[in-house]
């Protein structure tokens, strides 16, 4: 029987090379997967949803805890980008999915918040 794992196509893989370009390492999602405007798509057309976004952050910011991540610069930054991804930049396109544009690119998170 094919794991689940398998049945979504790998998607772990995915959010980790998708993590690691958007926090300022190498380029795996682009190269490999696609850009931005896909994962924006992902996540759009399914009207606004504030209070799943909320839970959202609440259940990664869980999950911090659960590895050990409770205090410190690295747990602060995690759920910043967390919060502004969730809140921001998959959020832009409540209506449908169609109205994502092409060629956006993944954004760049550090330190000090969004890469300009």
């Amino acid at each position: 029987m094919q794991s689940v794992y398998d049945a979504v196509g790998g998607s772990q893989e995915r959010l980790a090379a998708y993590w690691a370009e958007a926090l300022g390492g190498p380029t795996l999602y682009s190269d490999r997967y696609g850009n931005e405007s896909s994962v924006v798509r992902m996540h759009s057309g399914n009207g606004a949803h504030e209070e799943m976004d909320r839970r959202a952050i609440a259940c990664f910011d869980q999950a911090l805890a659960d590895v050990g991540l409770t205090a410190g610069a690295l747990r602060q930054v995690m759920h910043d980008y967390f919060t502004w991804a969730t809140t921001t930049t998959v959020a832009q396109y409540p209506e449908s999915a169609d109205d994502v544009p092409e060629g956006l690119g993944i954004p760049r998170w550090s330190w000090d918040g969004p890469q300009r």
